[in-house]
C-alpha cells in the first residue's frame, strides 16, 4: 500500500512540473510593447527600431510593438525612460554610444545609472564614419592632413554633430595622436556639417558614412578614411585611420536595452528574437542601405562593449578638456 501511495505522489509531481514550469516562463512577449528610440523620427536609432518592431509584429501577431520617439538630453531622455520602465518585457529601448557610455563622462549627472537602471541586451548594428576633408584643403591622404595640421596648429577648423558627439572626440582624438591643435564648430546635424565642409567653413570631419559618402562620390569633398578597426565592406576602398597611422577606433553603435532588473529569461528570450531578426537577409539589406552592418552578440558582450566606450573616451575628454553646455 505505501508502494502505491509513493508512486501515485511521483505521478502526480510529474504532472504538475510542466505545469509549474509554465507558470514561471517568462512572458515574452506580452501583448504590448514599446520600443523608445531616444531621437527623432528619421534618425538611424529611429530606423533601427522600426525595423526590429515590423519584423517582430511578424513573428508575434498577437503582439503589438509600437515605435516611440522620446528625443532631448543627447539621447539621455530616452534612455531614462527605459531605464524607469517596469522590468518586464513591456518596454525596450535603441540606445547609443552618448547615453549609454560617453554621456557618463560628460554631465555631472545624469537620471540613471547606465551600469545599475539598464540591462544590456544586444549591440545592434556599427556603423563606420568617415573623416572627410574641403577640396579646398588641397590633400589627398591621411597622412597629408596630418603632415599640414602639425605644420599649422590651430589653423583648421573641423565640423562636428554636436559638443560631445562622436563626431567631435574622433576628431579631438585624431588631433591628439598627431600632436596638433584644431578649432571645433558644432552644427545642429550631420546634413549641416558636411555642407560646412562642402564650403570649406570647416575643413574637415568626422561624420557617420552614409552622410559623408554620397558628397564624396559627387566629388564635392575628399574621402580619407573610415574610423573603424576594420575597413567598411560598404566601402573597402577606403583606409582604416589605424592603416593611415592614427590609431583610432571610433565606429558608431547601438544596442537594445531593457530596465535594470528585467529578469534574466526576459532577457534571453529578447536577445534570441532580435539577434535573428538583424541577421535576416532583408533586415541586413535595409541596413545595408544605411552602410550600417548588424552585430548581434550576448548580453554579457554588449555590456563589455558599454563599459570599454568609457575607456576609450575617457582620456581623450580629459586631454582636450571636452564640457557639455
Amino acid at each position: 500500500m505505501l508502494k502505491r501511495i509513493a508512486l501515485g505522489l511521483l505521478a502526480v509531481a510529474a504532472l504538475a512540473l510542466p505545469a509549474q514550469a509554465q507558470t514561471s516562463a517568462p512572458a515574452w512577449p506580452p501583448k504590448n510593447v514599446r520600443i523608445i528610440a531616444p531621437f527623432g523620427a528619421g534618425s538611424t536609432p529611429d530606423i533601427v527600431a522600426r525595423l526590429i518592431a515590423e519584423q517582430l509584429g511578424k513573428q508575434y501577431p498577437n503582439s503589438t510593438f509600437v515605435v516611440e520617439n522620446k528625443a532631448g538630453a543627447s539621447g539621455n531622455t530616452g534612455t531614462d525612460i527605459v531605464a524607469k520602465a517596469t522590468p518586464d518585457g513591456t518596454t525596450i529601448g535603441v540606445s547609443i554610444g552618448g547615453p549609454l557610455a560617453i554621456n557618463t563622462l560628460l554631465f555631472s549627472s545624469l537620471p540613471y545609472d547606465p551600469k545599475k537602471d539598464i540591462a544590456a541586451v544586444t549591440q545592434l548594428i556599427t556603423q563606420p564614419s568617415v573623416l572627410a576633408v574641403s577640396n579646398d584643403l588641397g590633400v589627398n591622404s591621411v597622412k597629408e592632413l596630418v603632415a599640414l595640421m602639425k605644420a599649422n596648429p590651430g589653423k583648421y577648423n573641423f565640423a562636428s554633430i554636436g559638443n560631445g558627439s562622436l563626431s567631435h572626440l574622433a576628431m579631438e582624438a585624431v588631433a591628439i595622436k598627431a600632436g596638433t591643435r584644431l578649432v571645433h564648430i558644432p552644427y545642429k546635424s550631420s546634413p549641416e556639417a558636411i555642407l560646412a565642409v562642402i564650403r570649406n567653413d570647416a575643413q574637415m570631419a568626422c561624420l557617420p558614412a552614409i552622410s559623408v559618402m554620397s558628397q564624396a562620390k559627387d566629388g564635392k569633398v575628399k574621402a580619407l578614411a573610415v574610423s573603424t578597426a576594420e575597413r567598411s565592406p560598404y566601402i573597402p576602398d577606403l583606409p582604416t585611420l589605424k592603416e593611415s597611422g592614427i590609431d583610432i577606433d571610433a565606429d558608431a553603435w547601438m544596442g537594445l536595452i531593457a530596465p535594470g532588473g528585467t529578469p534574466k529569461p526576459i532577457v534571453d528570450a529578447i536577445n534570441k528574437d532580435v539577434v535573428a531578426i538583424i541577421k535576416l537577409p532583408e533586415v541586413k539589406d535595409k541596413l545595408a542601405v544605411q552602410l550600417m552592418a548588424p552585430v548581434g552578440n550576448t548580453p554579457e558582450q554588449f555590456r563589455a562593449r558599454i563599459d570599454g566606450e568609457i575607456e576609450r573616451w575617457a582620456p581623450v575628454i580629459k586631454a582636450a578638456d571636452v564640457k557639455v553646455n
